[in-house]
Parts: structure tokens; sequence; C-alpha cells
């Protein structure tokens, strides 16, 4: 079959772009960039007027892109997928379609929850919330491959708290910026006012890793995710590619956004969930704490209950474990202390290629 370049003449028997665009079900427009895209060129161009045609032939490729596109499938993905034999493009597609009900089920369980953050609103008009505690545990490991641990994490009754050094001070950039933060466990702030106390010993931090860069010259940053509480109130502080998650009635949610090059290109559609923990840059972030001017966290305000469970880690934990490990675990600890061992536990089965960093609190009655 002649390809996009071909300047033979029209042969017998080609397709119009308009009469292969009826009988695929593919607007003419569609045609012209998956041409460009190289994922269906035409048989024929005229090399006068530069019109299109196709053989019918194509119609079953162009179908099968059809119906791909109707999946949600990105294009980058279908040219993969077409060029397999039909056995290896069932299990692609298969695959595909279970990452999907994945990612639908999160985004299920994440709309649960901010119905439920709602309606929490709406019930403190008429009732008093019940004052909470945090019941938490710690626990930090190097992992089986990096020579040291620049992972730091804090646990305690008012404040939660994971950083993940980077670069070759890393680690003194994690302690110095948590040590900002650890601050707050003597301050009693008000509910009213837990964001701005967050950020403000944000903004420390902040400034802390630009003096230990200042000191020297290797470089020095971290990630940061912490949770600070009052009353029945939890201040969410977040930077970087550590998370946060709660385990409620409506199962395991994630908190937090990563701030990272890789988690960009599959907002943009440009790479798909299951491709993420592979790409070559996975760990080059596009926010984080660096003692830099445009230091910008994600801040946000929860309201806590009873009962709940939350964890905060570093990717060294969640990029080995999925989302359905961590809710086994958290579901079934009995305590903090049982969570963030096995969990860190499993996470060295799994290889521990980077440090790793978890937290662990349960939210329970204030004096129980």
């Amino acid at each position: 079959m002649a390809g996009h370049g071909d300047r033979g003449g029209a042969g017998t028997g080609l397709l119009t772009i308009g009469a292969f665009a009826r009988a695929c079900r593919l607007s003419p427009k569609a045609l012209r960039l998956y041409d460009d895209l190289g994922l269906l060129p035409p048989a024929h161009v005229d090399p006068v007027n530069g019109y299109r045609r196709y053989a019918p032939a194509q119609l079953e490729r162009a179908r099968l892109v059809a119906w791909l596109r109707r999946l949600g499938m990105p294009l980058a993905r279908i040219r993969e997928v077409c060029a397999l034999p039909p056995d290896a493009a069932a299990t692609a597609v298969a695959a595909y379609w279970e990452q999907v009900e994945a990612d639908t089920a999160a985004r299920r369980d994440l709309a649960v929850f901010l119905v439920d953050q709602l309606s929490r609103k709406d019930s403190t008009m008429v009732t008093t919330p019940t004052p909470v505690t945090l019941r938490a545990a710690a626990l930090t490991d190097g992992g089986l491959v990096r020579t040291a641990n620049q992972d730091a994490v804090h646990a305690g009754r008012r404040l939660l708290a994971v950083a993940d050094g980077y670069g070759a001070d890393g680690g003194r950039a994690a302690a110095a910026a948590l040590a900002e933060l650890t601050a707050l466990e003597a301050r009693d702030p008000a509910p009213a006012d837990l964001l701005d106390v967050l950020e403000e010993a944000a903004h420390r931090a902040n400034r802390a890793v630009q003096r230990l860069g200042a000191k020297g010259t290797a470089e020095a940053g971290c990630t940061l995710t912490a949770l600070l509480r009052a009353g029945s109130r939890l201040a969410l502080l977040h930077i970087g590619d550590s998370r946060g998650y709660v385990l409620r009635d409506a199962g395991l949610v994630r908190l937090t956004h990563d701030h990272s090059l890789v988690q960009s290109l599959v907002d943009e559609g440009r790479l798909t969930p299951e491709e993420a923990p592979g790409h070559p840059q996975r760990g080059l972030l596009t926010r984080a704490l660096d003692g830099g001017e445009g230091f910008a966290p994600d801040l946000r305000l929860l309201d806590a209950r009873p009962g709940e469970r939350y964890l905060l880690c570093t990717d060294g934990l969640h990029t080995v474990l999925p989302l359905g490990t961590l809710q086994e675990v958290l579901a079934a600890a009995p305590g903090p202390e049982q969570a963030v061992r096995e969990l860190v536990t499993l996470a060295r089965e799994a290889g521990a290629p980077d440090n790793i960093g978890c937290v662990v609190a349960d939210t329970v009655v204030a004096g129980a």
C-alpha cells in the first residue's frame, strides 16, 4: 500500500476523504489529524491538489481508531494498540479499561468525600462538632537502594508531617522544614486561624531551606505535606509529590495532587495514569520547598470526626504500593503503630527503591 508521500496515480477503488469519513464514521477533520500524527495515513495523496484518498482495506483500522477514541483512549496509546496483533491489542484495551474503571472509582470516592465534607459544614450550623485529637505513629526507612535516608516525619497530637528531601543536602532540608512546623505543637490556634498559622509556618520552613542553601553549594530542597489540628478542624498543607489520604466510610480518598511533571502530563492527557510510574522523569517536581521566591503550597481546611484514619507518606511508599494495598492495611491495622510498620514492611518487600516515610493517625474524641 502506498504511503502518505506517494506520488503515483489515484488508483482504482480508492475512496475520497468524504466517502471514507462516512464509511468509518470519522469526520474529515479527524482524518486529517490522524494523518498528521501518522496514525491513519491515506493510501494516496494527489501531488497537485493534495486530495487524500483511502483504500477500502483501511476501514477496519479507521473503525478501530474511532472505537478507541469513544473509549477516551489518548492518541499516543491508540497508535500503540493499532500496531499490535489482535490478541495483544485486546489485552492492551482490557488493561486500559481496567485503569479507567480504577480512576473512575477513585473519582467516585472523592465525590463522596466532598459531599460528606459539604454536608458536615451544613450540619455544624445546627450541631456542635465533636472536638478530636490525634493518636499517631510515624516511621521512616532508608529503603533497599539509597545510601542515605532523606525523609523526615513527625507524628504529634496536634501536627502530622512528612518531608522528602532531594539533592546532596536534601536530608538537612527536610529536617529544617519539619523543625519549623513542629514548633506548632506548643501552640493552640483557633480553628478559624488554622490555615493562616500553617501557611506562616510553611513560609518559615521555606526560609530555613533558603538559609541552608546560602551556607553551602549543595542543592537542597524537599516536599512537604502536613496536617494541623484545632478542635474538629484539620488544615492541610501540601507541596511536591508526597501525599495525604483519609480512610472514611467511603473508602480511602486521596487528599493531595502531585506537583510533578508526570502529573501535569497525566492532567493534560499526554500520559496515562498507568504509564506514569515508569516515566523516566517521574521524580521531576514542578513545585517544592526549595527556598525560592515562588513558594506556593496548596492549603485546604477539612472537617474531622472521630473514627477517621489519615495517612501522610512520601513517594517511596505510594509509588510501590497500589491504592488497594494502602486501603487494606489501613483498614485492617488495629492502630497507627501497626499500620506504619506493615506499610514499611510491604514497601521493602516490593523492592523499596527510594526512602520511605509515613505517618498514620486516628482521630479520637478529645480527652478520651
